[in-house]
């Protein structure tokens, strides 16, 4: 696409998808409405990710927080959620898109977990993309979640205390084998990270648009990928170290 360097491309994209009640509100229309919209953003942002060959795809899709939501809401997005992974379904098995789930299934509505287990099972074996869906998710209770685990290796003999490492912790995540996302993209304006990805996104590139989810979709997307690769990754490190890292791989072998 127009503009983007396809060998700096992030390989793994997070985004908060923010802004459906007040894309609904608007237009005078009911909450729900606004997720209904917000739905074919997600299949256009998929679409582009797969289509441009970026590895990882994470979508924050039902926090825990979410369900402090009105009570019909939360059946109203469950139901939506059920209608999406049915429709979905052919264009993931076409495209080769693996499904993953990041959160907790305990609390998911039986019948929409199995729906969503189903398709999780029947696209492991894809790798063209991974898209993970963060449902049922908090980050804090991931991290405690993946102390507790730790924990109990320990009392079981499988693990000592001093084992623990960043890197280990991280095994015990819900994203073990995936890696931190490069860039997190968060719509509707909003300046905070909302409990996503909390371990994760340590060295992520943010980026933050005023657009609404519902409105956000191919060429939000590639705007928000230009930005990321209008940008210098430093890593702790100086803009001068960077250069002379660049220099000598780019130097002719003697």
């Amino acid at each position: 696409m127009d503009g983007l360097d396809p060998n700096r491309l992030p390989r793994h994209v997070a985004v908060i998808m923010d802004g459906n009640g007040r894309w609904a509100q608007k237009r005078l229309l009911n909450r729900v409405a606004g997720h209904e919209a917000g739905a074919e953003s997600v299949r256009a942002v998929i679409e582009t990710a797969r289509r441009l060959g970026i590895p990882y795809l994470t979508l924050y899709a039902f926090s825990k927080e979410n369900w402090q939501r009105p009570q019909r809401e939360i059946q109203a997005l469950w139901h939506l959620f059920r209608r999406f992974l049915r429709s979905e379904r052919p264009r993931m098995m076409e495209n080769e898109i693996r499904v993953r789930h990041v959160g907790d299934p305990d609390g998911i509505p039986e019948d929409v977990y199995a729906e969503f287990a189903a398709l999780i099972h029947e696209t492991a074996h894809f790798d063209k993309l991974t898209v993970n869906l963060a449902l049922n998710y908090g980050g804090r209770h991931e991290i405690a979640r993946a102390a507790r685990l730790f924990a109990e290796d320990v009392r079981a003999g499988r693990k000592e205390p001093h084992d623990m490492t960043p890197e280990v912790l991280a095994s015990y995540l819900f994203t073990a084998d995936t890696p931190d996302p490069d860039l997190v993209i968060r719509t509707s304006g909003e300046c905070r990270v909302s409990n996503f990805l909390l371990w994760q996104i340590a060295y992520a590139e943010l980026y933050i648009t005023d657009t609404l989810w519902p409105d956000f979709r191919e060429a939000e997307f590639v705007e928000a990928l230009r930005e990321y690769q209008r940008r210098e990754r430093r890593f702790g490190k100086t803009s001068e170290q960077l250069a002379q890292e660049r220099s000598a791989r780019s130097a002719p072998a003697p």
